[in-house]
C-alpha cells in the first residue's frame, strides 16, 4: 500500500486483523510536501517520481501487487490519467498496480451500482473532480456534500459520530450506495455499522483499496466485518483496472 503521508494508515493493519491473516497489507508512506486538500497539493502527491520511489521502498516486502492508496491523488488526473499513472508504476516494477479511484469504479461495477451518494471530506473543487471521475466510469452522483476539511491530518481525526452524520446527510432513495472517498478518513471499523444504519452498501476508500489489491492477486476472499463488498460479493477474480461501464 503506497500511502501519502500520515492520517488513517492504521486502517490497514486493522483490516488485516478483520481478514484473519488472508493477506499482508504493509504500508509504505510516500513523500508529500503538503497534505492540504487543494487540487494542486493533491495532484502533487500523485506525481510519478514520488510513486516510483515508494514502489522501490515496497520492494523489500516482495509484494505480489501494489496499490496507490490515495483517491484524490489519482482521480484528479482524470479517467485516462489515473490509468496512465498506475501503468507507469506497473511498467517499472513488473507488478499489477491499481489505485483507490480505480478501485471505487471497479467496486461499483461489481455491485452493479450506477447511482451513488458521495460524502467527501474535501473542498468542493476537489470533490467535483471525484464526481467527474465517477461519471467517466458510468456512475452518476445523485447526492453529494463537500465538507471542506482542509488537510488529510484533520480528516484522520474525524470520529465515528461525525462519520455517521456525513453519510446520513447525503443518503437519498436514488442512491444505490454511499461512497466515502478519502483514504485519510478512518472507516474500516465502522463499515458494518454504517451499512446496518443506512441499509445500503457503503464503499470507503481504504476498504475498496484492499478489495482491489486482493483482486489483483487472484486471492479468493469473503469476509465478515468489511461490508457487503466483502461479505456478499467477496473477491473472486482478478480484474486489473476496470473499463468504463456506461
Amino acid at each position: 500500500m503506497l500511502y501519502p503521508g500520515h492520517a488513517a494508515e492504521d486502517d490497514y493493519p486493522l483490516a488485516e486483523s478483520v481478514l484473519g491473516g488472508a493477506a499482508s497489507l504493509p504500508v509504505i508512506i510516500t513523500d508529500i510536501e503538503s497534505d492540504d486538500h487543494t487540487v494542486e497539493a493533491m495532484r502533487a502527491v500523485g506525481t510519478g517520481q514520488r510513486l516510483l520511489d515508494g514502489a522501490r521502498q515496497a520492494a523489500r516486502h516482495h509484494p505480489d501487487a501494489l496499490m496507490w492508496a490515495c483517491t484524490s491523488g489519482s482521480f484528479l488526473y482524470g479517467w485516462t490519467g489515473a490509468h496512465e499513472q498506475v501503468a507507469e508504476i506497473s511498467d517499472a516494477t513488473g507488478l499489477p498496480v491499481s489505485s483507490t479511484s480505480l478501485a471505487f469504479a471497479a467496486a461499483c461495477q461489481e455491485l452493479q451500482v450506477t447511482s451513488v451518494a458521495v460524502a467527501a471530506t474535501y473542498p468542493t473543487a476537489v470533490a467535483d473532480g471525484f464526481s467527474a471521475f465517477l461519471a467517466d466510469a458510468g456512475v452518476a452522483v445523485v447526492s453529494a456534500a463537500a465538507h471542506d476539511i482542509e488537510t488529510a491530518t484533520e480528516a484522520g481525526s474525524v470520529d465515528g459520530d461525525n462519520l455517521f452524520e456525513m453519510a446520513r446527510a447525503v443518503d437519498t432513495d436514488d442512491a444505490e450506495a454511499i461512497l466515502l472517498p478519502d483514504t485519510a478518513l478512518h472507516t474500516i471499523g465502522w463499515i458494518e455499522d454504517l451499512e446496518h444504519d443506512l441499509g445500503k452498501p457503503i464503499l470507503t476508500a481504504n476498504q475498496v483499496t484492499i478489495w482491489q489489491a486482493l483482486r489483483l492477486v487472484d486471492r479468493q476472499v469473503r469476509a465478515e466485518g468489511l461490508g457487503r463488498l466483502f461479505r456478499d460479493v467477496g473477491v473472486t477474480a482478478r480484474s486489473g483496472t476496470p473499463s468504463p461501464i456506461r
